[in-house]
């Protein structure tokens, strides 16, 4: 009986592995597992146990949200029911709001050499968006089998250029997984790229157990299906864990503007060696600008930087009541946006029926 209580009381340290509804799916430690012997010694749970568990109210109360990713204290283990209670959250080393995941060490950027075809300006967006988290970015490069060795070289100097080192992968003919497989032991990684470059597949090929549906790609726009529905930490046989994460087109560019150029690892290296004469340079047409010059995706930082200045204008005209201007999206190009006239929000309503009573009472006050 006392073994009991001590197994009821005694605290235990996990892994979110997964969030839906109000419930989060902790694995344990492995030696956390040996609490099991304390409990129904008959419990179908694997090792180490998975616990499907609720939050305490004294963590609602505060605000503390649990994400995918956090280690969390959990309590009152019920080893035959696959249940627990989330009593605290240990500190956070890192923390990405979209996709809420937290103590990430690095991003894997997934995209495809072919079937859809690699296009420069997109690729360049999601590179800014993970370099935009501060993580470590590794590029793989799926469906190597369908281009020729001398065009992976061409793709491999142009990305040199861009500062990165690709990885030439074939999920289909199991080329170079297992180089990729290497890069992600010890660290919680985060899997990301468009829709229908590999991504399911390349988790299904790193991680058995993992199962992910896998879309083909649309043969009328050229993109894959949105296969992923929610954020989850497979582990990794070595020892790693990988997230898979919700499948987008067009991250947002949401950063502020004097900070995009420093997500460009080419610009970096400039900015490393010379000093541009204004501390607030943007890069475009201001004078002695050690960034501004003959680099590829030099025209790709321009339009980001617009985008940038769009969102941070939407911000600010949210905030100020008094605008007489809104900021709206074109539903064609490349996340270009204009701006309109406000409408007089008040104008155009109907007046209450309370209102219109009280106008009648002051009216007949005045003739009386």
């Amino acid at each position: 009986m006392t073994g009991e209580n001590s197994a009821e009381t005694r605290q235990l340290l996990g892994t979110v592995l997964a969030v839906q509804a109000n419930f989060y799916r902790v694995q344990l430690d492995q030696e956390q597992g040996e609490m099991r012997e304390m409990g129904d010694q008959d419990s179908h749970l694997p090792y180490p146990p998975l616990l499907l568990c609720t939050r305490r109210t004294r963590l609602k109360k505060i605000g503390q949200q649990v994400m995918v990713g956090d280690r969390v204290v959990v309590e009152e283990p019920d080893w035959a029911g696959g249940r627990g209670a989330i009593a605290d959250v240990l500190p956070r080393h890192s923390e990405l709001d979209r996709p809420a995941i937290a103590n990430v060490n690095q991003i894997l950027l997934v995209f495809a050499v072919a079937d859809p075809p690699l296009e420069p300006y997109q690729l360049s967006r999601f590179l800014i968006k993970a370099e935009s988290t501060g993580l470590d970015v590794l590029l793989c490069l799926n469906k190597s089998d369908l281009i020729s060795e001398s065009e992976q070289q061409k793709v491999s100097d142009r990305l040199l250029g861009w500062g990165y080192q690709p990885i030439f992968i074939s999920v289909k003919d199991g080329i170079n997984t297992d180089q990729s497989g290497r890069y992600l032991r010890n660290k919680i990684t985060v899997i990301a790229g468009p829709s229908g470059v590999g991504k399911s597949s390349l988790i299904n090929t790193l991680i058995d157990s993992a199962k992910l549906r896998v879309g083909e790609v649309s043969g009328k726009l050229a993109r894959g299906r949105h296969t992923t529905r929610h954020i989850e930490l497979f582990e990794l046989p070595s020892d790693g864990m990988l997230a898979d994460t919700p499948g987008f087109n067009q991250p947002d560019m949401d950063c502020m503007p004097e900070e995009l150029i420093h997500y460009f690892p080419e610009a970096r290296k400039r900015l490393a060696v010379a000093s541009c004469r204004f501390s607030d340079c943007l890069h475009r047409d201001e004078p002695e600008c050690v960034v501004r010059g003959d680099w590829e995706r030099y025209e790709h930082y321009l339009e980001f930087l617009d985008a940038a200045i769009a969102h941070q204008t939407q911000l600010h005209q949210q905030a100020d009541p008094e605008s007489t201007m809104k900021l709206k999206s074109k539903s064609k190009g490349k996340g270009q946006s204009q701006y309109e006239p406000k409408l007089e929000s008040k104008k155009y309503r109907r007046i209450s029926r309370k209102t219109q009573l009280q106008d009648l009472q002051e009216l007949y006050r005045d003739e009386e």
